[in-house]
């Protein structure tokens, strides 16, 4: 077994980037695990609070002498493994997760804009919230009166519930979706979002997943 192709990649692949993506060379990252089972090469990005966010992890075989990388099929409900042969493909990969990364981190952005739209409306409504310790203060002001509820999981390693509630301060209903998954190195993600209905629109939202239930596609099991 040798590390050779491995320590060469190493040595080269951050030159590549930063020659080929101009976005890259401003924001991307390497750090390498020689001493692992399958040494892996793992990319990321440095943020203003000096948390690393990681796009793209690279794995080395060092029996077959070759570079893969790993993702979960939600379809399949499996890890595929992607063989990357050669510094081309490598590049390749590394350069097309980065700006997978990018488009979802501008998605988020204008998440967030959105939310100070909202912000700007309570204002005017005279229910301006300060900060965003006041405004996770009414999140919590929920009488859940569900608890959580399984509703898809397969071999501990994927995990989806939801849980309902009433928002006490307007009435409005709530929908919290938790979603957790679980990776090879044991370490779970759980990402979780909220959904927030009005009595009036409850009624439209059941009404239009009854309809169109027929037209989804469901889990393989």
């Amino acid at each position: 077994m040798s590390l050779e192709w491995f320590d060469r990649v190493c040595g080269e692949l951050q030159d590549y980037m930063e020659s080929i993506c101009e976005e890259y060379d401003e924001m991307g990252h390497i750090t390498v695990d020689r001493a692992a089972k399958h040494p892996r090469i793992e990319c990321f990005v440095e943020m203003e609070d000096d948390e690393r966010e990681f796009f793209c992890t690279l794995f080395f075989d060092p029996h077959n002498e070759e570079f893969y990388i790993e993702e979960f099929d939600i379809d399949a409900e499996q890890t595929s493994r992607t063989l990357l042969p050669d510094i081309e493909d490598i590049i390749e990969a590394v350069h097309e997760s980065f700006h997978d990364y990018l488009d979802e981190f501008e998605f988020v952005e204008e998440i967030d804009e959105a939310e100070e739209d909202d912000t700007v409306l309570l204002e005017e409504a005279g229910e301006l919230i300060d900060d965003e310790d006041d405004y996770d203060e009414i999140v919590v002001d929920v009488e859940w009166t569900t608890p959580e509820v399984m509703a898809y999981t397969y071999m501990d390693e994927v995990e989806v519930s939801y849980q309902f509630g009433v928002i006490h301060d307007t009435g409005d209903g709530i929908l919290r979706r938790v979603n957790r998954i679980k990776t090879e190195d044991n370490e779970l993600l759980e990402d979780e979002s909220n959904f927030i209905f009005s009595k009036e629109e409850a009624g439209t939202i059941i009404e239009l997943i009854e309809d169109n239930m027929e037209a989804l596609d469901g889990f393989d099991m």
